[in-house]
Parts: C-alpha cells; structure tokens; sequence
C-alpha cells in the first residue's frame, strides 16, 4: 500500500491509494474524506505490473498535466502509465455499481456501502506506457518526485535519477550519486532556498545530506533502514520518528543559528585535473558570463559559470558518473541557437568514458543567471566485460589501472565523402595506446573502432585537427606525445572510414582495427610531454608546440603534402623548421598554447605564465606573470573580440584551484 497526493486536491478532502496485490495487479483507489462518515473509496484504475519475482510496486506519483502516473517496483524498475482511459471508465462504472447515485453527493447514513472492488472487472487492466526495467538494481526505487517538470527517482543502489518524459516514454537525463557511503537513498526534498536534500540511511545512521553545501545536515543514529520512520523540517525545528525494537522513538532538534560562515565555497573536493572553456554567453542584465567545465581527483566533473564582474565561480552541474578520477575532457559545440550547446566527453581513471549533452540557456530568475540541462548519452569501459564474468576473482586481471590521460574530438567527420552521424574521438592511454572511439548519438552508444600500440610507453596527450587539399577532400591528422619525449604524427582518414563502413554493417559493434604505422615521428623532449597544440598558420602550414617534464618547449612547423610514387600513397609530413628553447620553465610546462604564428603562451609548476614571441627561428620571452594555483595541471586559452576590433587573449589555469586572466 502506497498514498498518493491527487493534482489540485487538499490532502485533507481526498488522496489515491496505490495497492498491489496478486498476480502484479496494482489498484488505484480514491479515497474522499466526509466529515462525521466512512471515508468514500472509489476505484479509478487497474495497471499491470511487469513480471518479476517479488511484484509489487513501492512508491507512486502522478504527473498532473500528462494524466499520467509513474511508479517504482520492488524490482527496481520505473513505469508509466496512463490516467486518462481508465479513470473515466472507472467512474462510470462505479456509478452504474452503486445504482446510479452519487456517493459523493449522498449523506444519509453511516452503514457500510458495498465493496467498490466487487465490480471491478469493469475497469481494463492497463499494461505500462514505458517501462525503464531494474533501473536502480535489484534493491528497488524508494521514491518519485516531481520538480519543475523533471522526475525524480530514489533507490537502495545509492544513485539519484533525473528523468524526464519524451513522447510519452521515460528518459534518463541524468544520475547522480550524493556521497560516498550513503547507499541507502529513500527520498529527495527541495527547498525553497534552491537546496536539495538527500534522505537516506549510511550504516546504522539516518542522513539528511545538503548537495548545495556537499556535507551532512544531520547524522542520527536509528539502527538502519529496514525500519518505519518519518521527517520533517521547518525553519524553527527538525523532527525526526522511527520504529526501533518495538517502541516509537522521536529525535527533536531546535534550529540553532549558523556561527559558520562559508567565505569561500568550494568547486571539488580534490585537486582540478583539467578545464575547458566551452562559451561566452550574454544575459540581459548582467555581464559577460563565461562557461567552463572542470574536472577533478574526486570522480566529478562540473560545468560551472564565472562572471568578471562578481568573480564568483557558481556551479550549475555536477556530473558524477565516473568511479575514479576525471582526468581529460574534451567537446564538440552544437547548433546553439537558443544558448551554448555542446557534446561533452569525460575520461579518466578505469579506462572509463562518459558523454553528455549540454544545453546552458540564459535564466534571469536563478542566482547564476544560467540555466544548464545535462543528458547523459553514453559511456564506455574497457573493462566492462571483465564485470559480467563469472569466477573472475580466481583470474589474474590485465592491467586493472589503464588511464585516459587526454581526449581529443576529431573534426570534420560527417562530409559528403563521408556522410554518418558518428562522431569520433581519439584518446591517449596510460597502458602505452592511442585509441580511436566512435559515438552514435541517436543509438546512445560509444564504441572503441580502432587502437595502435606503437609508443609502447604511456601516452600524455593526443590532438587531432583537419587538412583540406585544394580540391576539397579532407584528411583526419592525428598528433600524440610520450612519456618518452616523442611526438608521433597519424593519418587516420582511412581507419575512420572503414570503421564508418564496418559499423554500419555489422550495427554497431565491431573487432577494433589497427592504426596503420605513423607518418613522422620527432624526438622533441628528454622525457615525458605534458602539454601539446596544434594551429593552422595563414600558410596552410602547422605549428606543433609542446612542453615537457624538464621544464622545455619545443616548436615545429609542419606541412602537409600528397604521397609521390607508388610507394607514398596518401598523406606525407614535412618537418620545416624545428625550435627548442630548454630550461623555459624551473619545472614541468603543463600548459601551452600557440595564440599566433608568432606568439606562444606557456604555463608551469613553477607558477609562471609566460608568452613568448617565435622569431628567426628562436624563442624570445616577451613578458612573464605569476598566478595562485599551486601545482598546475591544465591551461585553456580563447580570444575576445572587443570594441574597436581590440583582440584580447584569456586563460584560465586549474590545479590546486582555479584562476583566469
């Protein structure tokens, strides 16, 4: 049995009651109050919930404008069902079961009236509209809630879910997991201030878990979950009652005024790993806000809005999918038309990958001014099948802790030569691959195409970017950097259009091929490269810059040429000039960007930003400034526009913090 509040209806004058019963047969009943007589109960509809072993649903709600209702299982699974249909004949056939007559309008006596469920085989037993099987696993969903048109579903799996509906079927936008330990999630709560609260049991304790703050509200020790009890909170005090041994036990707080003060809140729990600037964007009202992604040692990554006039970084998402750190992120922006849309790709520890889509609209009424929708669209693992063997702790696991250490989007890959909706991604990977993966956004599937082994060393970093000949035919270039100091350049056009073909053909899953041998090869550094860009000169012609663990840069400009003779089909490479400029920083360079033929922007451990200027084949330090983040891990770099064609450069640093300049 489950209670359910009715859309536009008092609690105190009526309420649907959710029963489940033999066979996976769930009743929904109307249950009218009426002062001084039995309470009127009046059946409104038969659903049918899918098979399982343990059938019957758990919680219930219903979505007011769609007619619709959704509930969870025991099995874990959400379902949808419709409203409409069945209350109407559910109300005519209670009437014809009652001889015509109203019992609402009837006042007579207060003898008992005749069962409503003795007719009801008059009501159809309605199958699901859409049915999202074992969502939460096989624990069961403990709660749904509806807020600001999106579902919201709880679950004994220690996950949250953002759903919303789609032509009458369930979406998943989104799950989030609130805190480590906190397995047991039995509801949400929003609040007025903007906060949501997660409610759930950690061990033998009852949890309210603030996600605005990151922290526990209140810690109460009950003896577990498997227990009756209630909550409830006011801005005078906190209430909470549970069953233990028998015996009803109530746990008061007064609220206390709050002596922290927060002067600085935090955007992750660990160090940032890596930072994009994915846009610009302007709010009426307000100055120009600028759009980052973050990603951190503590599994999550955040896309986040930083204003120059408040310099307050506010968090609008926070994506925590990954189960270990987030180490490399990289985009794709989209048709943006009413705001910044983009196609995220997260990766880090456990060879793990994720893809979101992003959509950040202006949205005066919030504090940040921005609103962002997250959907996940897929993900991958390359262990993921080492999960589902049997008997696998008497196996000996290969190399259990491969990292994706970069990502790069490969550009330009739906043309008329090559006409799919897949996008691909190159990334670098600490097991000594350079990995090729394909997205197929419609299918929500991501999977790896082609690899190569050739560094036979973990690989740092990886970027892609486009060459077009004169007569308009494409080739996909790939550059990738060593712990060994080398930077290896590829050709992937033709693996990236035979996996296009393989994967049409065999839907969507395929043997990865092998990526051909690369074209050069360069010995850039002593050891390893922890910053690589590439930029296209007016001359058509690259300029690769790197920087490496001993603190030196290394330029060279490339050009791109057609294969002579039989022997060369294809793409050749051309080294034309080469400049190194050793000991440019007193510790690693970890970041580096190419903002002109000319002019290049170095950042380090040593906590310098420095911009140099290329000349007659040389490097020559124009100006040096010191920034606050301590161990520097990523730059990101874009220009401005300003009035009178003024050309301005930021930059934004991340480490042990977050600055941009």
């Amino acid at each position: 049995l489950s209670w359910a509040p009715r859309p536009g209806l008092s609690p105190a004058i009526a309420a649907a009651l959710l029963a489940s019963g033999p066979d996976g047969e769930l009743l929904w009943l109307d249950v009218t109050h009426r002062p001084g007589q039995a309470p009127w109960v009046r059946l409104m509809g038969r659903y049918l919930l899918p098979p399982c072993k343990q059938r019957w649903h758990t919680c219930a709600t219903f979505l007011p404008q769609e007619e619709l209702l959704v509930c969870g299982d025991r099995r874990g699974s959400l379902l949808l069902f419709s409203c409409s249909s069945s209350s109407g004949l559910a109300a005519e056939s209670t009437s014809i079961a009652n001889g015509g007559i109203d019992p609402v309008v009837e006042d007579s006596s207060n003898e008992l009236e005749p069962s409503c469920l003795l007719h009801k085989g008059a009501v159809p037993l309605e199958s699901p509209l859409s049915v999202l099987f074992g969502l939460h696993g096989k624990t069961g969903v403990t709660s749904v809630t509806i807020h600001r048109g999106y579902i919201y579903s709880t679950g004994r799996d220690g996950v949250y879910r953002q759903l919303r509906l789609q032509d009458q079927q369930l979406e998943v936008l989104q799950k989030h997991r609130p805190c480590k330990g906190l397995q047991w999630i039995e509801e949400l709560r929003f609040t007025s201030d903007g906060d949501l609260l997660v409610l759930g049991f950690h061990a033998d304790n009852f949890v309210v878990w603030s996600s605005r703050t990151g922290e526990n509200l209140h810690c109460i020790p009950c003896g577990g979950g498997h227990r009756s009890w209630s909550y409830c909170s006011s801005p005078l005090a906190e209430v909470f009652a549970f069953i233990k041994s028998g015996d009803v036990m109530l746990y008061h707080r007064n609220a206390e005024p709050c002596e922290q003060q927060v002067l600085l809140a935090s955007l992750h729990g660990r160090e940032i790993t890596c930072v994009r600037h994915l846009g610009a964007m302007e709010v009426p009202g307000h100055s120009t806000l600028n759009m980052f992604v973050t990603g951190s040692e503590d599994t999550t990554a955040c896309v986040l809005v930083l204003s120059e006039n408040s310099r307050a970084a506010v968090p609008l998402a926070r994506l925590s999918d990954h189960i270990s750190s987030v180490r490399a992120l990289a985009f794709a922006m989209g048709p943006g038309d009413e705001g910044l849309s983009a196609l995220l790709f997260s990766a880090g520890g456990r060879a793990q990958i994720e893809c979101y889509q992003l959509l950040c609209t202006g949205d005066t009424v919030s504090e940040s001014a921005v609103a962002c929708q997250v959907i996940h669209v897929a993900s991958h693992r390359l262990d993921k099948h080492w999960e589902q063997k049997k008997n696998r702790h008497k196996l000996v696991k290969m190399d259990p802790e491969t990292r994706y250490m970069s990502l790069s989007v490969v550009p330009g890959t739906s043309t008329k030569q090559l006409p799919t909706s897949w996008k691909f991604l190159a990334a670098a990977c600490s097991d000594g691959s350079v990995r090729i993966f394909g997205l197929l956004e419609a299918a929500r599937k991501l999977v790896l195409v082609a690899e190569s082994f050739h560094h036979q060393r973990c690989v740092l970093k990886v970027e892609t970017f486009l060459h077009t000949w004169a007569g308009g035919e494409r080739r996909h270039l790939l550059c990738s950097a060593a712990t060994d100091g080398s930077v290896a350049f590829w050709d992937i056009t033709g693996p990236i259009k035979d996996a296009v073909d393989a994967l049409h053909q065999a839907e969507g899953e395929i043997q990865p091929l092998v990526l051909d041998a690369p074209l050069v090869t360069i010995m850039a550094h002593s050891c390893g490269v922890n910053s690589l860009h590439i930029r296209k000169t007016p001359e058509g012609q690259y300029l690769v810059a790197s920087g490496s663990d001993d603190g030196s840069i290394h330029v060279c400009l490339l050009e791109v040429a057609m294969g002579r003779g039989e022997a060369a089909v294809g793409t050749c490479l051309q080294v034309l000039e080469r400049v190194s400029r050793p000991c440019a920083h007193a510790a690693h360079v970890t970041g580096i960007r190419v903002l002109r033929p000319d002019l290049l922007l170095s950042a380090s451990v040593d906590q310098r930003l420095t911009l140099w200027n290329r000349r007659l084949g040389e490097l020559v330090p124009l100006s040096t400034t010191f920034f606050h983040v301590p161990d520097l891990a990523e730059l990101d770099c874009w220009e401005v526009v300003g009035a009178g064609d003024e050309l301005r450069y930021y930059c934004v640093l991340c480490g042990q913090g977050l600055e941009m300049l």
